[in-house]
């Protein structure tokens, strides 16, 4: 039998009592044994009540508290977007001055510069990017794979 059949056996019962209570004891004690039954059933009712709430409770805490675990983005697709056209920008007059003052090698430098920044940005906003990364873990003293 589970909870609520139970729960709801019970008030049957007390109401089978009350009820045979009222014809033994007449019409005169009504309202005491209505009364009665009533506050038996607002104890249920406040019962039943705390419990749901107690339970809700303890379900958003649970979210909250998966949510404090989880990694969360460091910045959002319009910075990331920024952070792009910035570096195609500053790219053009990188790549001219590279290639004016040292040729293939400066033009070389300067575009390993643009993509080593590119790197640790996509590093930095994807730990799990290239391979090998820091684990975001309380203990923090592990390397991952």
């Amino acid at each position: 039998m589970s909870g609520m059949d139970a729960r709801d056996t019970d008030l049957k019962k007390d109401l089978d009592a009350t009820l045979r209570a009222r014809r033994d004891l007449g019409d005169d004690y009504d309202s005491a044994l209505v009364e009665s039954f009533l506050e038996k059933l607002d104890q249920r009712m406040d019962a039943t009540v705390d419990r749901r709430v107690r339970r809700q409770l303890a379900e958003q805490q649970m979210v909250v508290a998966r949510d404090a675990r989880s990694p969360k983005p460091t910045d959002t697709w319009g910075e990331r977007f920024g952070f792009g056209i910035v570096s195609l920008v500053l790219a053009v007059p990188l790549s001219g001055i590279g290639g004016g003052v040292a040729g293939l090698p400066g033009l070389l430098v300067a575009w390993a510069g643009i993509v080593g920044v590119n790197a640790v940005q996509a590093a930095r906003t994807h730990p799990g990017l290239f391979g090998r990364h820091r684990a975001a873990r309380r203990d923090g003293d592990a390397w991952e794979d």
